[in-house]
């Protein structure tokens, strides 16, 4: 067995190959290539083993294996995070993305997935019961990842951030320990989990409150000449004020596609649109959007009842798997009118037609819960501006990189502290430590008591006091 990796004992590899369920990839074999590839195309990384687990036993199989062979170990479940953690150079990935367990309970309203889980799988099964759980706006985002970094989507204003609906976890420590965590059960962990991202260990279980929902909800995107953006953002700005929680209405800069509900002529040029979900009565839905609908010259109205698990798909294809990307992001208020013209400014020279300037609506129930509540404190902002560079040319990263860069920096004056972990690239402790605020010494807490070697460590990394203190960095 070739592990390209001197530091790994070959009759280790092949002890521990014949004691796991799933299945051991290693750089020679056929699919290692695939195995190793995540949604973000800019990330290139060559793992010495890849661990695709079948079940828990393979996951604490996985840590210990990495803990006693002193193995750089990264943890992969949907892979679609733009920072690309989920695989590193020369150590262990352990995938969970083969652990796609969902059971929903609809006597109680719960649901139960494993780490493997995407969006449109818990989708498809909870609306088989009339629920869901609030979280993404793309199908194809891994449950694990989302719910690790707070998580919010198109009914979070609704029901809260995805962790606000998390009702227990059950967690594979350093220690190869499998753990369970509850408000009541380990709490300090449970708290740490719900934002704290894969700090403290693999969760192998996520328990979920459901809520009723749909089958149809009232959604769609109006899309409008490019010339009118920045009224649109004015108009968008009024119209989210004083919208309802049933109501949520991202807006967005991008270029359009060649799709076939809209005029040909318009294929390739830049368009501004609005994307509105109401989880409610369809009759009231349709009369609070109608001024939305009514407003300047769109190109096309699409709104209409669609399935919830459509609306949860509109957006699959533009963030499809193969493209290299790059994410800025930040938390801000409502824009004033000199941000908006700095924005439609800037967003006229989008660097290629994938990518898109988005504006997502938060507010609601995100914001009736206290910050020191759950690890994600940043839940007063009214929206998440996002600056998401996409292209397809390695030669290209340059310029896409510092387009992103420098509009982000020109938001700086109208952006507020904070930023959600899950938007992060590879930005550093500064930015980790924005993400959290003030909750970050009690992180550091739960990260001394549960990771205190930081083994744990391919992600928007908490830095253990040993560490931080002159310890050995694995930095």
């Amino acid at each position: 067995m070739k592990t390209e990796n001197e530091a790994i004992d070959a009759e280790a590899v092949v002890a521990f190959d014949k004691s796991f369920r799933g299945r051991v990839v290693l750089p020679d074999d056929e699919d290692y290539d695939e195995c190793r590839r995540v949604w973000n195309d800019m990330i290139d990384r060559y793992p010495a083993m890849i661990a695709q687990c079948a079940g828990v036993a393979d996951v604490i199989a996985s840590v210990n294996f990495a803990r006693e062979n002193d193995l750089l170990l990264a943890v992969k479940s949907g892979g679609h995070n733009a920072a690309g953690n989920a695989v590193c150079d020369d150590g262990l990935v352990i995938d969970c993305s083969p652990m796609k367990s969902v059971r929903v309970d609809p006597d109680t309203k719960t649901v139960r997935v494993e780490p493997g889980v995407t969006m449109g799988d818990l989708d498809h099964e909870t609306q088989a019961f009339g629920v869901a759980t609030p979280g993404g706006t793309v199908s194809t985002t891994g449950v694990a990842g989302l719910t690790l970094g707070g998580g919010w989507g198109w009914l979070s204003r609704r029901f809260g951030l995805t962790i606000d609906n998390l009702r227990s976890v059950d967690v594979v420590t350093a220690t190869g320990e499998l753990v369970h965590a509850s408000e009541d059960e380990n709490p300090d962990l449970f708290w740490g989990i719900r934002g704290g991202g894969g700090n403290f260990g693999i969760v192998t279980s996520f328990e979920f409150d459901c809520h009723e929902v749909g089958p149809m909800v009232l959604g769609g995107m109006v899309i409008h000449p490019f010339e009118d953006a920045a009224d649109l953002l004015r108009f968008h700005r009024e119209f989210t004020a004083d919208m309802p929680d049933q109501c949520c209405c991202y807006a967005a800069i991008m270029t359009a596609p060649p799709a076939p509900f809209l005029p040909e002529a318009v294929h390739g040029t830049k368009v501004a649109a609005l994307a509105p979900c109401y989880a409610g009565p369809i009759e009231t839905g349709e009369e609070l959007l109608q001024p939305l609908r009514d407003f300047g010259e769109p190109i096309v109205d699409q709104v209409q009842p669609m399935p919830y698990t459509g609306l949860q798909q509109m957006l699959d294809e533009p963030q499809a798997p193969g493209y290299r990307n790059y994410w800025k992001s930040q938390l801000v208020d409502p824009l004033p009118d000199d941000a908006i013209d700095m924005v439609v400014e800037r967003a006229g020279t989008l660097p290629s037609p994938m990518s898109q300037i988005v504006l997502e609506h938060l507010g609601g129930a995100i914001s009736r819960v206290e910050p020191d509540a759950t690890a994600y404190r940043n839940r007063n902002a009214e929206f998440s501006f996002n600056v998401f560079s996409r292209w397809e040319d390695p030669a290209e990263d340059e310029t896409h990189i510092s387009w992103a860069r420098e509009f982000h920096g020109a938001m700086g004056p109208f952006a507020t502290d904070g930023v959600a972990v899950n938007f992060l690239s590879q930005e550093g402790d500064r930015r980790v430590r924005a993400a959290y605020g003030d909750n970050y010494d009690r992180l550091v807490d739960v990260k001394d008591a549960y990771d205190p070697e930081n083994r744990f460590r391919m992600n928007q990394n908490i830095t253990p006091s040993a560490q931080v203190d002159g310890g050995a960095s694995h930095e």
